[in-house]
């Protein structure tokens, strides 16, 4: 029964982890766009 309860718990970390990555991964690349774009509407607003 040990046995099983290790296992499963396992599992259940390594589907955590995996899901942890694809989550970082959308996160970096939201904030790469979102820093570009706050970047291109301040240059736009100064240089006039």
């Amino acid at each position: 029964m040990n046995k099983l309860m290790l296992t499963v718990f396992a599992l259940f970390v390594v589907g955590i982890l995996s899901g942890c990555s694809k989550t970082w991964s959308g996160i970096k690349s939201d904030s790469k766009s979102a820093w570009k774009s706050t970047k291109s509407t301040i240059h736009n607003a100064t240089s006039d």
